[in-house]
């Protein structure tokens, strides 16, 4: 089986970039794919997808990945690829999958092209379907493989390929849907924003051989001490900056389903320092170098019951709800570094699993809390102590996450119409979780948001107030039918379009 699996990558072109993968693999070791299209048959060709492929299997050996890198891959090449890197993916390993191409979104799903993709024209969606990998079975597939750590990072937010002079082409305007249902343990990265296009180059004197996304995104991956959020936060700002010199919209996006910070090149100094200062043992050699802190030894995997949080901000501060999958008989917390852990208490009703009151869930932090790590233990339904486990606390992170789930929940509620010595579109609902947004685009009777709605700074100490003198409406002509609405989060992620229609307003 081995020597067929070498003899089909020999055909590739892999099998060097598999050499590391002949022997039996270890327990959390690092593994990536990557995978650049030029040379595509019947859509256009590009000129740096392969030279980026390239880069990030240079920038990912240096930080102990065994990389594969294939390139100019056809169908069934692109999935026999897949299967061989399906197999040398074992539980607990991270994996890393780099795709420069063409990308195309059908019906909010993404599709990486092979160069051997067809030329479809309107109304032949399957047939792009068919002969195209669908980038959420990737997903999948490292799931089934239980890696503990996915990471994604598609190169390939191009205009759309299958647009031809005088034909109509398949529907798509270039560009890539946001994934946002993601599963735990998962992190994509993506070169530009839903409906924003990538630039290859800055201008015909650009000679760098690489997209501007992928030249920046493999610098900061080498940076000591960045997690994988400020990496891909620090890509977004500094080619969306690129991007505005040649007067070009492109934001990178990324969405984050880890549970822990993850660090590719290592902790910064000052954190290694001060981990080894408080704990007598060498800090742990972790797979993704998660940051080390001082736990005691965790319970055996079957009896794991580790919390997940989820963090509400309100005027008197923070509550912060753990979510247990088993049964507790009691729960107990501390703030890392503080010596005593505190009761949660009980709350009024019974466990029907356990036929004993309820440990109360949450817990609530002042205002002014500082970043953190919340220490979490419980108390299992045999009466022994499991824990303490680690939760990261980041207040702006936290607040941002919050308001946006709520501004998701209630879109309806974006904009509201009033008549009064004319028509009135007030945005107090948008202005109230502004910690949120980076940016609100609206249209004034058009479905494009063609113009910015300035909105007032976040204020951290209260997030949520509206204070005197602070702009909450626009005056339209009588005349106006409707206002589209869309939002770009602080994460860089953009919502749906939203229209409003003026017919629904109030005359109070």
């Amino acid at each position: 089986m081995t020597r067929r699996l070498f003899r089909i990558l020999a055909a590739l072109g892999l099998a060097a970039g598999l050499s590391g993968f002949a022997a039996p693999a270890l327990a959390e070791k690092r593994v990536a794919l990557v995978v650049g299209n030029n040379d595509y048959k019947n859509v256009p060709k590009l000129l740096k997808a392969v030279n980026d492929a390239r880069t990030m299997g240079d920038t990912l050996k240096q930080l102990g990945f065994s990389v594969m890198v294939a390139e100019n891959q056809s169908r069934q090449q692109f999935s026999e690829t897949l299967l061989a890197f399906d197999k040398a993916i074992e539980p607990g390993d991270t994996a890393f999958f780099f795709y420069a191409g063409h990308g195309f979104e059908i019906a909010g799903q993404n599709y990486l092209l092979p160069t051997d993709v067809p030329a479809a024209t309107e109304g032949q969606e399957e047939l792009v379907r068919d002969a195209s990998i669908l980038a959420d079975r990737i997903v999948e597939r490292l799931q089934n493989k239980k890696a503990r750590t996915s990471i994604l990072v598609f190169d390939a937010c191009r205009n759309n390929p299958f647009e031809r002079k005088g034909t109509r082409a398949v529907a798509g305007a270039g560009g890539l849907a946001p994934m946002t249902q993601l599963p735990e343990g998962v992190f994509s990265v993506f070169s530009a924003g839903p409906r924003q296009t990538a630039l290859d180059r800055l201008s015909n004197d650009d000679a760098n051989p690489n997209s501007v996304f992928t030249r920046t995104f493999a610098k900061e991956l080498l940076k000591p001490g960045e997690n994988l959020v400020q990496v891909a936060q620090r890509t977004r700002r500094a080619v969306s900056e690129l991007a505005d010199t040649v007067k070009h919209r492109q934001v990178p996006v990324y969405f984050d389903q880890m549970v822990d910070d993850v660090f590719l090149s290592g902790l910064a100094k000052d954190a290694v320092a001060d981990a080894v200062a408080r704990s007598d043992d060498p800090p742990p050699t972790k797979l993704a170098a998660l940051p080390p802190v001082s736990v005691p030894k965790m319970p055996k995997e079957e009896t794991l019951n580790a919390p997940i949080a989820s963090f509400s901000r309100h005027n008197g501060g923070w509550s912060v709800t753990f979510s247990f999958a088993d049964p507790t008989l009691g729960i107990s917390w501390r703030m890392a570094g503080q010596s005593d852990f505190r009761e949660t208490g009980f709350i009024d009703t019974l466990d029907p699993r356990t036929r004993k009151r309820m440990p109360n869930p949450s817990i609530e932090l002042p205002p002014d809390a500082v970043a953190g790590t919340i220490e979490v233990r419980y108390v299992d339904q045999s009466g022994d102590m499991q824990g303490p486990f680690p939760i990261r606390f980041d207040p702006e992170a936290a607040l941002i996450r919050d308001q946006r789930k709520i501004l998701d929940m209630t879109s309806t509620s974006w904009l509201s119409f009033r008549e009064f010595n004319g028509l009135l579109v007030y945005y107090t609902h948008l202005v109230s979780y502004r910690c949120a947004i980076r940016e609100v685009r609206i249209g004034v009777d058009t479905a494009v948001p063609n113009q910015v709605l300035k909105m007032p700074p976040c204020d951290m100490r209260d997030p949520s107030a509206v204070s005197a003198g602070m702009p909450l409406y626009m005056k339209l002509a009588p005349s106006t039918k409707s206002v589209s609405v869309e939002l770009t989060y602080r994460d860089g992620s953009v919502s749906e379009i939203k229209s409003f229609r003026s017919a629904n307003r109030s005359n109070n």
